[in-house]
């Protein structure tokens, strides 16, 4: 109901209101207004105020034009009759991991999620539902894009390039600091809707978005350095009396496909970066993560990003083709699978490319290491967001004489990861994207087992939650093994020498990242030069990442680098200008 100005939602019945954009007229450089932070912090109010059930929120509508929206509730378990603390999840993870602590099972109503064409947020039209792997409701509904979006984004980045680009580097640089602040404010409602969207545990996603926040200050940063230089051709004899400048100019139409894994600081990376390079995006989210991407984008027009540099268009697999096929797209950034990614390579053509694809990342534990310790860093960076990174700890190769050491030690800290809802912020690991995905997981484990594996804790699920689970000493032809697992899983192998070691952290068609723990400086040089991958931590796992380092792989794991400095390389194109007969240098030949 309406009252006094104020959207009255309460715990057990949460309205969430449509919005519409309304773009200014047109003088110079227009600036985003509509559904910025205020409407979606909103949305994200009703969705994950969960732990207040005695009270009623009032939520500001004063650019609302509030229609109800109400979605169909499936219940993950039976709610207690007050909806209050909940009640204890039974079943086959009965008595894992602490699965068996009271969960919450709230009232959910679906957030629409428009298609942002042309600066107006669309929602009329079909749309795509997001069930919630851990609380087994609907919790966001994403208008599917169409052929006559597709033509009208496309036209519109068209006219937007040119505006993007107009805009100085200082403005650019100012709308992503003010973005840096508003996500910084907006940590837990967007960390709560990562966890209903996904069942990414809220202390995994209170990470994710201060690293949003870092990537837009780091990307403002980046936007004041952009420049050029002047070449030295006086140094050869037929550049005497000319003088020689670069500078690097946007693309213009940057297309971004993103993942569910990390759907915010993955955005925030290709967003950021194509905006501070002076260019306009096209951005197809992940249909598993829909509402917080929008979230993502509204936040960076609440902060003056002009309507001009930003477009979203929701859709599947026939969306991204088109949209990567399209003459007016200069670069493409996509993180995802090799499947997908060698479909987008064949639909771009000739286009740039930055992909970040799979990993089944090793890290190798050497016989000085600290087990201790390294057991702990992979238990937690080996589950955390169930898995589901591509730097995810996968292969751990531990030396002979210290590998039964180790694997105790690691099974124990896995068994004190605490497993279950998500939204609980002492939850370790939640839930996985979905049940398949689940499912692959166990069967993989229980597959290797069936080959002489030993799963020494873990192996089993309850819908999309997969109990954290330890597999030791799997054949090498595993499929835990040879391909990316990208789950709750950690597989343990002995290695007897370094060049062993190496070898089987190379046997492998991926490349990303590894992680070495030794004090060895020689083994350090060692790995860093030999070990195939884009990136090694030492003393930590391959599970490390920091935003405003490139990062990327080799072999399938992918090319080009993510960083906002290395991907405005990507971003832009260097321009060159010849002043012939005007010299800094002189134009004197000189004599024998």
């Amino acid at each position: 109901m309406v009252t006094d100005g104020l959207l009255s939602v309460s715990s057990d019945m949460i309205s969430i209101a449509r919005w519409t954009l309304r773009t200014p007229p047109a003088s110079g450089v227009s600036v985003g207004v509509g559904p910025g932070v205020d409407e979606f912090r909103s949305a994200m109010d009703a969705m994950v105020s969960l732990s207040r059930p005695s009270k009623r929120l009032h939520v500001p509508v004063t650019v609302l034009e509030p229609t109800i929206a109400r979605g169909p509730r499936r219940p993950y378990v039976t709610p207690s009759p007050q909806d209050g603390p909940g009640v204890p999840l039974r079943g086959p993870l009965e008595g894992a991991a602490m699965l068996d602590k009271p969960i919450r099972t709230p009232s959910i109503e679906v957030v629409e999620v428009g298609c942002l064409i042309a600066g107006e947020w669309v929602t009329t039209g079909p749309r795509l539902e997001r069930v919630g792997p851990w609380v087994r409701q609907s919790v966001s509904a994403a208008r599917q894009a169409d052929e006559d979006d597709v033509t009208a984004a496309l036209e519109y980045a068209r006219r937007g390039a040119k505006t993007t680009a107009r805009l100085s580097p200082a403005a650019r640089a100012a709308v992503l600091e003010r973005a840096t602040a508003a996500a910084t404010e907006q940590r837990d409602r967007l960390a709560r809707l990562l966890a209903l969207e996904l069942g990414k545990p809220v202390k995994d996603g209170l990470g994710e978005i201060d690293r949003v926040a870092d990537t837009f200050a780091v990307a403002a940063a980046e936007a004041r350095r952009i420049g050029g230089e002047v070449l030295p051709v006086a140094g050869w004899a037929r550049g005497v009396g000319t003088t020689a400048f670069t500078h690097r100019a946007p693309v213009g139409v940057a297309l971004a496909i993103t993942p569910f894994n990390a759907p915010a600081n993955l955005l925030a990376h290709k967003l950021a970066a194509a905006f501070a390079a002076g260019n306009t995006t096209i951005v197809k989210p992940p249909p598993q993560a829909p509402a917080v991407s929008a979230a993502i984008v509204a936040l960076l027009l609440d902060s003056g990003m002009p309507p001009e540099a930003v477009q979203v268009l929701n859709g599947e697999g026939r969306l991204g083709a088109a949209l990567c096929g399209a003459p007016d797209v200069g670069v493409v950034s996509f993180t995802g699978s090799v499947a997908t990614g060698a479909a987008v390579a064949r639909a771009a053509g000739a286009k740039r490319l930055v992909m970040e694809l799979g990993g089944n990342a090793a890290t190798i534990v050497c016989e000085d290491a600290d087990v201790g310790a390294a057991a702990r860093i992979c238990a937690a960076t080996g589950y955390s967001n169930s898995g589901q990174s591509c730097i995810s700890v996968q292969r751990i190769y531990v030396h002979r004489g210290r590998y039964d050491e180790f694997l105790a030690a690691f099974t124990g800290e896995v068994e004190k990861l605490s497993v279950g809802d998500p939204l609980d912020p002492t939850t370790d690991v939640g839930s996985m994207v979905d049940d398949d995905a689940a499912e692959r997981v166990v069967a993989w484990a229980a597959e290797a087992e069936a080959a002489g594996a030993t799963v020494t804790t873990g192996g089993r699920r309850d819908g999309a939650t997969v109990v954290p689970t330890v597999v030791a000493s799997p054949p090498v032809d595993a499929r835990l093994i040879r391909d990316e697992v990208f789950g709750a899983v950690v597989s343990v192998l002995p290695y007897d020498n370094f060049d062993d070691v190496v070898a089987a952290c190379n046997d492998s068609r991926y490349g990303l990242q590894a992680g070495l723990f030794t004090n060895d400086v020689r083994r350090i040089v060692r790995a860093w030069r030999e070990l195939e991958v884009g990136g090694l931590v030492v003393n930590g796992s391959s599970n490390f990442r920091l935003d405003h380092v490139p990062f990327g792989g080799v072999k399938d794991s992918g090319f080009g680098r993510e960083s906002p400095r290395w991907m405005i390389d990507d971003y832009t194109v260097v321009k060159t200008l010849l002043l012939r007969g005007m010299s800094l240098f002189g134009d004197q030949e000189g004599t024998r």
